[in-house]
């Protein structure tokens, strides 16, 4: 028998996928749920009532969006007396009192976090903050007019390039104040939101939940001067501050954070191919004082000989304890892997996930 499906599932399809179909979505709904336009157009109307949607434009050319619930800026002068709970506590806390405590946990972390990142390294004297609450999903946002985030760990780090303090950044354990900084901060924020997103100079990192792939886009035309960062969840997700740091601890571990995953693009520049050790070495930089290292060969075609070589067997003999998990790689990239495998005596403490 046909199954009837509920007015809350359509209105909740309609806000998750308006935003993508802001002319169609009339016509999507319809035929996802069979059922007619008219009873569609009542949904919108309803929603619009509400406050949740806005409809722009003529009956044909009617384009709809979701209506922002909240919307609140805040700008703030930073100096070393700021700090980041009572921001939190006083400016943002109050209007998320209707959103679930998972929720609230995961914005509180991450905003607090990325707040005390422009206290302590941005050398920003302003900053501005903001909240909106969406009909399905928080967005938070953290800018300041500093040196850049990608800028300042490039010079502290002197590494050869700004593109190289992402790939850092993705592995976690990285802050150049180690006497009060762990460098978690970062790499949990970014597994905790649905969307994590840095913009700094002319380079644009994400990460999206779900997605095995992180992106690292240039563009000088589109550049600016400090860090902003940006944080989105939905706001039934039912995901939890400690299933994020469970998820990277490793196997009868402790609590500590000793797993981590690297995305194996962001280790080269450009189109250029990962062919060579000192590539190699680039993207197994500070990973002794992890336990497990997943390398995420998304988006990789092809690495040479002495890349994987320089990895699963002179890294591995170097440190027998660290056990290396490769994943998504293609049949090219696995097949050069195994050759190194093969004349390796460390075979058998190496993983492979597919």
């Amino acid at each position: 028998m046909k199954r009837s499906h509920s007015s809350e599932e359509i209105r909740d399809f309609i806000v998750n996928n308006i935003e993508e179909n802001p002319n169609s979505i009339n016509r999507i709904v319809s035929e996802k749920f069979k059922v007619s336009r008219q009873s569609v157009h009542k949904h919108l109307l309803n929603l619009i009532k509400e406050g949740l949607l806005k409809a722009e434009g003529t009956t044909r050319n009617r384009r709809y969006s979701l209506k922002p619930i909240i919307n609140e800026v805040f700008p703030l002068s930073i100096n070393s007396q700021l700090e980041e709970d009572v921001i939190w506590r006083q400016k943002l806390r109050p209007f998320l009192e209707t959103l679930r405590n998972n929720i609230i946990e995961i914005c509180h972390y991450g905003f607090t976090e990325m707040m005390n990142n422009v206290v302590d390294h941005s050398v920003s004297t302003s900053a501005m903050v903001s909240l909106t609450l969406l009909p399905n999903r928080i967005e938070l946002c953290v800018k300041d007019e500093g040196i850049g985030i990608f800028k300042k760990i490039s010079k502290e780090l002197n590494l050869e390039d700004e593109r190289h303090a992402v790939l850092e950044l993705t592995k976690g354990k990285l802050t150049t104040d180690k006497a009060h900084h762990t460098g978690e901060g970062i790499f949990f924020t970014s597994r905790m939101f649905d969307q994590f997103s840095i913009l700094s100079g002319s380079l644009y990192y994400l990460h999206t939940q779900g997605k095995e792939e992180d992106w690292l886009l240039q563009d000088e035309e589109k550049s600016i001067n400090g860090t902003m960062v940006k944080m989105s969840i939905s706001t039934k997700s039912p995901r939890t501050t400690k299933e994020v740091f469970d998820k990277y601890t490793a196997t009868g571990d402790d609590y500590s954070f000793t797993r981590t995953h690297v995305p194996v693009a962001l280790a080269r520049y450009g189109e250029e191919q990962l062919v060579s050790r000192s590539q190699a070495k680039r993207l197994l930089a500070r990973l002794e004082p992890f336990k497990e290292v997943f390398l995420n060969f998304e988006g990789i075609d092809f690495v040479g000989q002495a890349f994987a070589d320089e990895i699963f067997r002179v890294f591995k003999n170097e440190h027998p304890d660290i056990e290396i998990v490769w994943i998504r790689a293609s049949n090219e990239v696995e097949n050069m892997i195994k050759r190194v495998l093969a004349g390796s005596t460390n075979e058998n403490q190496l993983k492979l996930k597919l």
